[in-house]
């Protein structure tokens, strides 16, 4: 890690300001935070921006008000670069991602802690938690063949893969992106890579892997019951209605990735371009392993795209089939309820996208595509008229928020934070927090969870404010207010909590 001095911030606007870049040489980064904010990104997350913006072939840098220290740049960042891709800011959970089901149960419902309870089972009877958890640890999982799991890796949310695991099939055209092809745009091209990985050893353990489709792990992964709240304002209204959600309703919002399939592809990622990078005798950005890329068109490059594919189309198919159990799970309890997908958008990826009239690799790290009404990218879809729906998970008792972008958002290249951004490690967490403040917490606003005990590192009080995180991002001018989200019960993984 470079230890030079790290410059202040200096303020554009309420929520806005730039970090010059080390030497002043090139475009400062991006700052996007209230001054509130702005006190929260400690010397770590400022150090890593700055080495990340100094890497090789990166043109911009944007730091959200979620950003603090991650793999080699910060999670909550944006890097753009239109000739190298770096697997870093993308992570080892490749496309972990955002999805909100919108179901017609009246919130009302809900109010009966039976009618939570007898939910949380029918949900966890479907959907696993936990590192490591798959579909035999629950009875009512979809069962995944290594056939049909070398389908869903290589094709993503294809109308075959829909079908056969009970996914309705038009929820694919509410994804930001339904599937992902090779670095070539060929789908074979993934077939191909598949077939060499394995051939190689890298999957000895593939088909325990593809049947983790279906879960959602462990760490920062939930799914949560939600009460849909629109704004009162005519614009909300009617964006609500293009995007399809209901005020006063039901829904259910999760947040999961590529689970052990894309820690597998990152890992061995990072693994081999460590080695070439000793090979070539050429130095790291900032002499931070974590910091390893490739210029594009070298067959390095080519082969972490086509990984990246790989494990994104598992978080598609995962997402997906998540919410066709969640459904299921609901109908078991409420017979006749209906549900349809809001979207699915990913907060970990690297996306080819033009900037400034030039393509380039959009990294977001912890953050959100965010596209405004009219941005040629989503002319032909049903959100061409308005943006597409961003989700911005907070935390269960300050709720969390759908959002949509404004033409302000270029200004952090056409992204948001990903959620609150921890304010505290885990470790400090655990050892600071109180576990039965933590509890009284969810008791006092009725918000019901599957854990004996919450996890203390995954408490709100380790996350940032979420109403002054968003605060920065409507002052900013990036994206408004849609609707908030109101907790009623969570589905987390509180394995491994330790006793105090």
């Amino acid at each position: 890690m470079n230890n030079t001095s790290v410059p202040m911030i200096h303020a554009t606007g309420e929520a806005t300001g730039f970090l010059p870049a080390r030497g002043d040489c090139g475009k400062p980064i991006t700052v996007i935070g209230t001054e509130a904010i702005r006190t929260t990104f400690d010397a770590t997350c400022l150090e890593q921006a700055l080495n990340a913006r100094s890497a090789p072939g990166v043109t911009s840098l944007v730091l959200n008000p979620d950003g603090h220290a991650g793999y080699g740049a910060p999670v909550g960042c944006v890097l753009v670069s239109p000739t190298h891709i770096y697997p870093g800011p993308v992570g080892v959970d490749i496309k972990c991602s955002m999805s909100l089901l919108q179901l017609d149960l009246p919130a009302a419902g809900l109010a009966e802690k039976s009618v939570r309870r007898a939910l949380i089972e029918a949900i966890s009877a479907r959907t696993p938690t936990g590192a490591g958890r798959g579909q035999r640890s629950v009875k009512k999982a979809r069962r995944v063949s290594a056939a049909l799991g070398r389908r869903a890796v290589e094709e993503g949310a294809s109308e075959g893969v829909c079908r056969e695991l009970g996914i309705p099939p038009e929820w694919a055209a509410r994804c930001e992106d339904a599937s992902h092809s090779g670095h070539d745009g060929r789908r074979d091209t993934l077939a191909a890579r598949l077939e060499t990985l394995l051939a190689q050893g890298r999957f000895p353990n593939f088909e325990e892997k593809v049947r983790q489709l279906g879960s959602y792990g462990g760490g920062n992964h939930f799914g949560e019951c939600e009460a849909v709240h629109v704004v009162d304002s005519d614009r909300a209204r009617q964006t609500a209605a293009v995007f399809g959600l209901r005020d006063g309703c039901a829904a259910f919002l999760s947040h999961c990735g590529s689970r052990g399939f894309g820690n597998i592809l990152a890992e061995g990622q990072f693994r081999e371009l460590l080695a070439k990078f000793e090979t070539w005798g050429i130095p790291l950005p900032a002499n931070d392993r974590k910091l390893v890329y490739a210029p594009m068109g070298t067959p390095e490059a080519d082969a972490y795209l086509n990984d990246m594919a790989l494990g994104g189309n598992f978080a598609t198919v995962n997402h997906l089939l998540i919410n066709a159990l969640v459904l299921e799970a609901f109908q078991e309890v409420i017979p006749g309820i209906q549900g349809s997908l809001i979207y699915y958008i990913s907060h970990n990826i690297a996306r080819l996208e033009t900037m400034g009239g030039q393509a380039c690799w959009v990294h977001r790290k912890g953050a959100t595509r965010a596209f405004p009404a009219g941005h040629p990218a989503l002319e032909g879809t049903e959100f061409h008229s308005t943006g597409h729906p961003i989700l911005l998970p907070g935390n269960p008792t300050a709720g969390s928020s759908v959002m949509v972008a404004e033409p302000g958002a270029l200004l952090s290249c056409y992204s948001v934070n990903h959620g609150a951004g921890r304010a505290k490690g885990r470790k400090a967490a655990v050892r600071e927090l109180d576990q039965k403040t933590v509890d009284d917490e969810f008791t006092a606003q009725d918000i019901m969870t599957n854990c004996r005990v919450y996890p203390k590192d995954e408490a709100p009080a380790a996350y940032k404010d979420f109403n002054e995180v968003l605060n920065s991002v409507k002052l900013a001018g990036l994206a408004s207010e849609v609707a908030r989200l109101r907790a009623r019960f969570v589905i987390k993984d509180s394995d491994g909590i330790p006793d105090d």
